[in-house]
């Protein structure tokens, strides 16, 4: 079966490679997860330090800065959703327009050196929380808005992929 990614619901990154940054979720074990979101969060402050970081490569692309805060963005909400699942039966997470949250909160506009800062932390805080998982956690479950399930270890997978995919949208390999 062709890999034809499904822009509403992008779970079928943790069953094979992304075929766009090479990523593969499945080989992700859960207790590197946190691990792996600290790296990630090292990796952009570069892309964070470019001239021109707020220049869209094309009218279809958001630019550095924006992935960079939309990452920021991923990880504050991933850390509310990490804890819905944790503390909740099988939650249902609030919807994120990303679009409209790009717009509202003017990216584009946003100090590049700041949003690095930010983005740290808050990945710094989802790891930290990834970390504290154990045993029977991992099995807990939480539904998206658009139907996707997640357990709390194929939520970290996912987790992983989205923010080292924006660093291949931004010309950084892994």
């Amino acid at each position: 079966m062709p890999i034809t990614p499904d822009t509403k619901n992008w779970t079928w990154v943790l069953e094979r490679p992304c075929p766009d940054c090479g990523f593969d979720a499945a080989t992700v074990a859960p207790d590197d997860i946190g691990q792996l979101i600290r790296d990630n969060a090292v990796a952009w402050q570069p892309v964070l330090a470019r001239a021109r970081v707020a220049r869209r490569p094309n009218d279809d692309m958001w630019s550095p800065l924006e992935y960079g805060c939309h990452v920021r963005d991923v990880y504050r909400i991933c850390g509310v959703r990490l804890d819905l699942m944790l503390t909740q039966d099988d939650p249902t997470f609030p919807n994120w327009d990303q679009d409209a949250t790009a717009e509202a909160d003017g990216y584009r506009a946003q100090n590049a050196a700041r949003v690095g800062v930010e983005l740290l932390a808050a990945a710094a805080l989802v790891a930290d929380r990834f970390d504290a998982v154990g045993g029977e956690q991992w099995s807990r479950t939480g539904l998206r808005s658009d139907g996707a399930r997640f357990t709390v270890e194929s939520f970290g997978r996912y987790v992983v992929h989205d923010p080292v995919h924006h660093l291949y949208d931004v010309g950084v390999k892994a």
